[in-house]
């Protein structure tokens, strides 16, 4: 069996899925518009000058506005058009979920370096991977290369003191208590400097480009 390398670790921890590029939804926004001001299409109506069926239209996606009804509408209601253009809010569908992690029952991802444990791994559509690492490198030269992935990164040493080697900056030593946020798409690599092997948590987002 292949051993798991540092890369391939973070790569799986910090995985996700790769977003796309939504449609306008003018009508829709055009109704969460109205709808939050407690306006009928009447009042629209009446603030914008266009018909209450042509606004009926626009806001089931039957007609798309013209470039005229477009000027009424920000001028009637009194927005700017990035507003009227911004997609709806999502609509939250599930609401209080959690996913509770007992002492030692995460999900393990051990390498040659690090001991990473997984953590609320029963949770789908995360948008915060977190984790927590057992330090076991001594020094930099056991990385066959650095470690990276896409989004970013925050960590806490919890126990113990590490050396954080980064792409762009000199070495940085963190001791308990310390924490810090980076670009993870940065070449990284942790170093315990303790006695007994440093113990960090960390929480990645998921990148864009992740698969």
């Amino acid at each position: 069996m292949t051993a798991t390398t540092d890369q391939d670790a973070a790569l799986r921890i910090a995985s996700g899925r790769k977003p796309f590029v939504e449609p306008l939804r003018l009508g829709e926004r055009l109704k969460e518009i109205r709808l939050a001001n407690q306006w009928t299409l009447e009042d629209v109506s009446q603030r914008t000058g266009l018909a209450r069926s042509t606004l009926s239209k626009i806001e089931n996606d039957q007609i798309s506005p013209t470039f005229t009804a477009v000027q009424k509408l920000i001028g009637g209601l009194g927005i700017d058009l990035p507003q009227l253009l911004s997609p709806p809010r999502a609509q939250t569908r599930t609401m209080g979920r959690r996913d509770l992690t007992r002492r030692g029952h995460g999900q393990q991802h051990p390498t040659p370096t690090y001991e990473h444990e997984l953590l609320s791994c029963e949770l789908a559509q995360k948008r915060m991977i977190p984790f927590k690492t057992i330090v076991r490198a001594r020094s930099f030269d056991e990385f066959s290369e650095w470690v990276r992935h896409d989004g970013e990164e925050f960590l806490m040493v919890l126990d113990g003191e590490i050396l954080l080697y980064t792409e762009f900056y000199e070495p940085l030593q963190l001791v308990q208590g310390d924490s810090i946020y980076f670009d993870s798409d940065m070449g990284h690599a942790l170093v315990s400097l303790s006695e007994e092997d440093a113990v960090v948590l960390s929480v990645c987002t998921r990148g864009e480009n992740s698969p």
